[in-house]
Order: structure tokens, then sequence, then C-alpha cells
């Protein structure tokens, strides 16, 4: 067995590649008035920041309020992945949504990661956004399910094309002998999520939001204006929005209920050689398996190989991080073994029981988004855009999802960390065949 340890963390920015490469360092005010706003919103990441764009794009009075710095949790410390789709296989829920809502589940999968194309070239953001993506193959099944999923993607009126590429094909893109066969498509890529949830931060804060950081939230006192308190400031607001995902704890035990923190790491080795990088990714794309405990890669812009899995529900990470994420690096690329490994950081995502976005109303006025189960940089911003136009009085999109059922883990955390980890044991034992 793996030795396990807490995550190590601070109010400031984990020790990751995208913290030490960010653009720029936050420095938004701590809250220490009272003030009010039309909309507040509690949680810096994709869905909070990007709940409160859409809303001061569209004039709204909005505050948003952060307890450590803007991207601190997953948004700005996970793969730099962009996929799209929303949560998994919407028709398990027709009965709830009708074939009306599942046909509108897929259309914002598709849109998902326009958004975040259409945000960046608005606003300017660096964030080395690129374009390509390759689903790898381990076994025979991958590939025939490979084929069924571009089939799928043409009938649900994707506009980019899916490829399916043999072993050899493959190697034009991830030149490795691991994997049996692919599946290309342009409609994915990758960026680095730090600076792009910095860089829609400050956009937000240049259409005259208030952004306050370091400004944990100690209580909600709910009503027909809700009262956010926090420990040197409280706002008075018409509307909360939740959206502190896999770190609410105990703000909102309905919610927390509904969610398991699960732990997930990423390396980042240091820059390397041209000819190197090119020989192991040379097309350049994000790279994922089909696996439950899934291996991802990619390459940063300045060359590192940004290499992450190790997905589990113990809430910690391994006490050798470094040398368990290499010996899964080499098994994919066996030329790593000597290079040096600068950056490992693990964080946590918020796992939801059906593996579908989760979001709603506590209360009229009080508004929830968490639960992207480890799938997120895209299907986040689309979640924010519909609780937007849920508040500005748009509701078909919104309610639309707020109608899957979701439910509370067994046992609370005490008892749910185990039964998580019986299942992704059965389902990691079905990988093997």
């Amino acid at each position: 067995m793996l030795g396990l340890r807490p995550l190590q963390e601070t109010r400031e920015h984990t020790h990751s590649f995208y913290a030490a490469t960010a653009h720029t360092q936050t420095a938004f005010p701590e809250l220490t008035d009272d003030l009010s706003a039309d909309v507040v919103v509690v949680g810096g990441g994709f869905s909070g920041v990007n709940t409160a764009l859409e809303l001061a794009e569209r004039g709204v009075d909005v505050a948003l309020v952060e307890a450590n710095r803007i991207g601190w949790g997953a948004s700005g410390r996970n793969g730099g992945q962009v996929i799209g789709g929303i949560g998994h296989t919407p028709e398990r829920f027709r009965r709830s949504i009708g074939d009306a809502g599942v046909k509108a589940i897929y259309a914002m999968g598709i849109e998902a990661r326009d958004i975040i194309r259409e945000r960046v070239a608005r606003y300017g953001i660096a964030c080395d956004l690129k374009w390509g993506y390759c689903d790898v193959a381990l076994k025979p099944r991958h590939l025939r399910a490979f084929s069924e999923w571009r089939d799928f993607e043409k009938k649900i009126g994707n506009p980019h094309p899916y490829t399916l590429l043999d072993s050899q094909e493959l190697k034009s893109y991830v030149n490795s002998e691991r994997y049996l066969g692919g599946l290309h498509n342009t409609a994915n890529g990758h960026l680095h999520p730090l600076n792009l949830c910095i860089g829609e931060a400050n956009a937000l804060a240049g259409l005259g939001a208030k952004v306050f950081e370091q400004s944990r939230v100690t209580a909600i006192e709910p009503g027909e204006t809700t009262l956010v308190r926090t420990g040197q400031g409280s706002i008075r607001t018409k509307t909360l929005v939740l959206a502190g995902n896999a770190y609410m704890g105990g703000l909102a035990p309905k919610l927390s209920r509904q969610i398991m923190p699960s732990a997930s790491s990423v390396v980042a080795t240091e820059p390397l050689p041209a000819a190197l990088a090119t020989e192991i990714l040379p097309g350049d794309v994000a790279v994922c398996d089909p696996r439950t405990a899934l291996d991802y890669f990619r390459l940063s812009s300045d060359r590192r190989l940004l290499f992450g899995g190790l997905s589990n529900y113990t809430g910690m990470e391994p006490k050798n991080l470094v040398g368990v994420m290499r010996e899964k690096m080499c098994r994919v690329f066996p030329q790593m073994q000597t290079v040096k490994i600068e950056h490992a950081w693990s964080g946590w995502i918020g796992i939801g029981i059906n593996r579908m976005p989760q979001l709603g109303q506590l209360l009229d006025n009080v508004f929830y988004i968490q639960a992207f189960s480890g799938h997120g940089v895209a299907p986040t911003h689309m979640m924010a855009k519909i609780t937007a136009e849920k508040i500005m009085g748009q509701s078909q999109r919104h309610d639309t999802m707020a109608k899957i059922p979701h439910w509370s883990f067994p046992g609370g955390p005490t008892l749910g960390r185990p039964l998580l980890a019986i299942g992704m044991a059965y389902y990691k034992a079905l990988d093997l065949f």
C-alpha cells in the first residue's frame, strides 16, 4: 500500500508549477467593512469567478468573496485539460429531464469550451490556450468504445471531427509504446488554469465588481436579504451563490453531504530539450486514458511534461509523491527516467455520487454550484453561465440541470470514504479486463 499523508495547505497557493509561473499575483483586499451588493458569490474558483463575471457583464452589482486566493483550489491546480461534455451519460436522467433535457445537456457540453475560447479572446487572457486532445487506448475494448464515441459526437452535432487512430497513427501525436491507438479531436485542448482564473478575476474587477481575498465566510444568515459574515466584515445581499465546491467545509451542511473531496496529484518536470518534447508528444496534445484511476498528461508552454493521476478518496496524497508519479510517467515514456521533477502538488476535487454537476437552490435567493468530479475546467464555465441566466430570469437551462436528482453520501465523510474506496477498487478491477 502507498504511504499517505494529509495535504499540506496554507492560505497562499500550493507549491505548484502554476503558482510558480503565474503572470500576476493577486492582491485583492480582505473584506473588513460592512457592505451590500445585489449578488454575492462565495468561492474564487472557476464556478464562482465566472458566475460573478457573467453577472457583471450584464450590469449587476456583484461581490466575490474568496477564503484564500483566486484559483486557490482545484481551479488553479488541476491538469489544465479543457474537455467538453457535462458530467456522464445524461440519458440516465431522462425520466427527470425528458428528451429535450438530455439534448440540452449535450449542447451545453459543446458550448462549454466555446465560452473559454471567447472569454480568453475578449479579455486578452494569456493562459497558453491550445487546442488538440487524444484519448488513448490500453485495451481493444477501449478502441471499440472510441469508435462509438466518434460516431456519437457527430450525431449530437459537434462541429469538430473526432478521428480514430491506430497505434502507428497515434504516434504522430503521442509517441508511446503503451497504447494500442487513440481518438484525436481539436474540440478539446489545454491551458494554464491559474492564469485563466486570475485573468477572469481581473476582468471581473475591471467591470467594477468587488473582489475580496483572504476573507473566509464564517456564517450565513438567510432571509429576505442574506447576511454573509467573514472574520472581519460582512456583506448583505439579495442573492447568494455558493461555489466553494470541495472546499465548502461545513458552511452549508446539505451541500457538504452531497460531495466527497477526492485527492488528485500532478507533477511537472524541468523544461525538456526541444527534441525530447517533440519525441514524446509530437502533436502537443493533452492526453488521457479511460481507466478509473487514469493518467493524464500534456506539455506546458515551456516544454515541461505535466503528468497527473492518483485519484483517491482518502483525501490524502502519497508520502513519496515524486517517486510514485515518476514510476507512472516512465511506464508511458521510459526516456523520462532521469529527467528532473521540479514541482509536485495535490488538491481536492469534488465528487458526486452520480458524476453530474450539482446546481440548484437551497432557498429562493441562495444558489449553489459544485461536484464536477475531476472534469471541471470547461463545465464550470457553462454552469456559471446558466446560473447567471437563472438569476437574470432565464430559467430553462438551469432548471434542466437542477432537476437531476443527487444523493448524500451514506455515512458522511467517516463511512463514505471507505465505501467509495470499495467502489473504486471494483472499477479498478474491471480495468484489468
